[in-house]
């Protein structure tokens, strides 16, 4: 049996290939053009990387949560099976306290068993129904500055790729670092194939896509926007830390060293 990445759609792998049909062939109906919808994702050559997690920082909500909630109101999942895992589970992540494997195993087990065309419909039913509501004009405009800027602009998710990618190209992403679901003869095997892009993974897997790109995270002044404890290392390897609605500890962590807060649900961008 064969393995390989994710490839539905053209966003730029960790080395920066693209991958997948048109952006036009994959803009769901209503939204409007996606990845072209600011200024050039570029950052060629910038000398500065702006860093942005997506799930409770630029999204109003859990993507993986989120997706679990909605297949079990289509009927795909069954509700006395999800519900409760699905609620334990997003309970312990926002502490720090759940296992890394776990929680990426479990929610890529949702997709187990189909091909990646097999869930498009539903996938592109679920950015327009539940993702796109919660997304604030305030995180389009955060990631616009950026980009307006010339910097360099990326998103790194603990989110599987497959469940993000539409999401990044409605907020004007062209990079894309997450979890990377596996594939065994064109199917979700329901596991993840490399380095979990979570916590210290983000590191890890941050200084890989740009030792790809030829350069390295000390050649830019870097900004890295998160909500969440699991994002600390991210946080404390970049120049300008941002907590964006900060969960408990890092709220506290953020004031003892004097990170910039910010409430993007209230259109708060100065911080």
């Amino acid at each position: 049996m064969t393995q390989q990445a994710i490839g539905a759609l053209p966003m730029a792998h960790d080395d920066g290939r693209a991958h997948g049909t048109s952006t036009e062939e994959t803009t769901p109906a209503g939204i409007g053009p996606l990845a072209t919808r600011h200024a050039s994702p570029g950052g060629e050559h910038a000398s500065r990387l702006a860093l942005f997690d997506l799930d409770h920082t630029l999204l109003l909500g859990d993507s993986d949560v989120l997706w679990c909630d909605f297949l079990m109101d289509q009927g795909v999942l069954a509700r006395a099976d999800f519900a409760q895992r699905n609620a334990d589970i997003e309970a312990r992540y926002k502490t720090g306290a759940v296992d890394a494997v776990e929680f990426a195993n479990f929610y890529l087990s949702t997709l187990a068993g189909r091909s990646p065309a097999q869930w498009e419909a539903m996938r592109r039913q679920f950015l327009r129904d539940v993702i796109m509501p919660r997304i604030p004009q305030a995180s389009i405009d955060l990631v616009a500055s950026h980009q307006c800027a010339g910097d360099l602009v990326v998103l790194t998710t603990a989110t599987n790729r497959f469940l993000t990618e539409l999401t990044a190209q409605h907020l004007g992403f062209a990079h894309v670092i997450a979890t990377e679901p596996e594939l065994v003869d064109g199917v979700f095997s329901g596991a993840t194939t490399g380095v979990l892009n979570m916590r210290g993974g983000k590191v890890t897997r941050l200084h890989a896509w740009l030792q790809a790109r030829g350069t390295q995270l000390q050649c830019f002044e870097s900004t890295g926007y998160s909500d969440s404890i699991n994002d600390l290392p991210l946080l404390e390897a970049v120049d300008h830390a941002v907590v964006v609605h900060a969960d408990a500890r890092l709220a506290a962590i953020a004031a003892e060293r004097g990170w910039r807060s910010m409430d993007l649900s209230k259109g708060d961008l100065r911080g």
